[in-house]
């Protein structure tokens, strides 16, 4: 009988990008893919550590898979892991901690390890492919790993270690297989994509041409940018269709002194100019962005100065984090450490501003048509009028709302819509199919 097993990601969208992987591994060697943890006898979680709060889930989510499975064998991956390699003796129950230097081989050593027997038959093709069973449409393709740089706050470059970068070849088979398996939309992840190739003669440029001649997957996106070392020529290939007009470009702080604490290798005026050229090439093209509040020595009038650059600049979204001081960084032992309370103060005050610019980018694209890969259905709620509701996102990325009447199937599908409204209390974004 095979082995069920259970698959939780926490964090980055490159532990997603490894648990998707693993999943086909998994399958491709006689395991059986669960999305319920409860009827697994293997369950693997790929930890976060990129902030305090970040480790508290991690721990908890441990707990729990201990608790309501007990008898499951628990495998633990991922920064938090890497970190803390004593926690196995820390937390009973943990059968095998797989470091993340490890992580390529994780299926091959959890068989070995824990004895589970496998197949290991790679030429039967599943009934299913892994990641529809774990009721995903798109795929986190990792194209490197590790970070050069040392941002001062970031403990994710002591965790993943130096930078690495995956060889063209398997890039592609990679995204061509799950093609044809039915996977209609990419995104390219790792810690420091733009530095694709580094080292060894290629670059993110080079990569994404390959990607868009070598293969025929309709949609390519590109996850989180640092806004620096980008190659050159990047930018004229969002010119191509298949490469979908959202970036999400980490700013970190709207303040020069700020980033200077930080470490960070750009500047404002960089960043402005960056965002320039890329609206240059629609000004649909949607900018996100992630920002820390209250790091270490930052003023009153720091804070002021960021907000300000902020407005000015403009973004579809803002993901937002409280500063965590992580043993092992710089600025963990920086002077100036803010207050809990002036950090949260600050968040709120930043959110309300990213609800607004949020709004202000998503009403401008009211009325527009374009195409929307759906991924996910549900009924609607009794007192809406309708019976289903089908989401998925736009090339721009912003997500959308279809309903309707009766149920149609429109998952792993990209149809046409027209934006209609916006709701900003619920951030809904409601469609319409356009019928040709």
């Amino acid at each position: 009988m095979s082995v069920h097993v259970y698959l939780k990601a926490l964090g980055c969208r490159l532990n997603e990008a490894e648990l998707e992987h693993w999943a086909t591994d998994f399958q491709r060697a006689g395991y059986k893919i669960t999305t319920q943890p409860d009827d697994a006898e293997l369950v693997v979680i790929n930890t976060c550590a990129v902030t305090q709060e970040a480790v508290k889930k991690s721990r908890q989510i441990i707990r729990r898979s201990q608790r309501r499975n007990p008898a499951a064998r628990l495998v633990i991956s991922g920064c938090y892991g890497t970190l803390n390699p004593e926690l196995e003796q820390e937390i009973s129950g943990i059968d095998l901690l797989i470091p993340n230097q490890d992580k390529d081989k994780l299926v091959e050593i959890i068989s070995r390890r824990l004895a589970f027997e496998s197949t290991q038959d790679i030429t039967v093709k599943p009934e299913i492919p892994a990641l529809f069973l774990l009721g995903r449409q798109k795929a986190f393709i990792k194209i490197q790993d590790g970070c050069r740089h040392r941002c001062t706050f970031c403990i994710v470059s002591v965790a993943r270690g130096s930078e690495r970068s995956l060889e063209v070849s398997e890039i592609t088979d990679r995204i061509n297989q799950l093609y044809s398996e039915g996977i209609q939309e990419v995104i390219l992840t790792g810690v420091h994509i733009g530095g694709y190739g580094y080292g060894k003669g290629a670059s993110l440029t080079s990569l994404l041409r390959t990607i868009l001649e070598d293969t025929d997957t309709p949609r390519v996106r590109i996850a989180s940018l640092e806004p620096w070392d980008l190659p050159d020529n990047l930018l004229e290939l969002f010119y191509n269709p298949r490469l979908q007009p959202h970036l999400h470009l980490p700013l970190q702080s709207g303040c020069d002194s700020i980033l200077r604490k930080m470490g960070r290798r750009c500047r404002t005026v960089d960043y402005t100019r960056l965002a320039m050229d890329i609206r240059r090439i629609t000004m649909d093209f949607n900018i996100t962005t992630d920002l820390i509040t209250g790091f270490p020595g930052e003023t009153d009038a720091d804070w002021q100065a960021g907000i300000e650059y902020i407005k000015r600049t403009g973004f579809g979204h803002i993901h937002i984090f409280p500063y965590s001081p992580r043993p092992g960084t710089a600025a963990s032992i920086f002077p100036g450490q803010v207050s809990h309370e002036t950090r949260k103060k600050r968040c709120e005050e930043l959110e309300s501003l990213g609800r607004e610019l949020k709004a202000d980018f998503i009403t401008s694209q009211i009325g527009k048509i374009m195409p929307v890969l759906f991924e996910q259905e549900l009924p609607s709620a009794k007192d809406s009028g309708h019976q289903y509701s089908v989401f998925g996102y736009t090339p721009n990325f912003i997500r959308v709302k279809l309903l309707l009447e009766k149920k149609q199937e429109l998952t792993n599908q990209i149809r046409q819509v027209k934006l209609l409204s916006y709701a900003a209390p619920s951030e809904t974004t409601i469609c319409e199919l356009v019928e040709h």
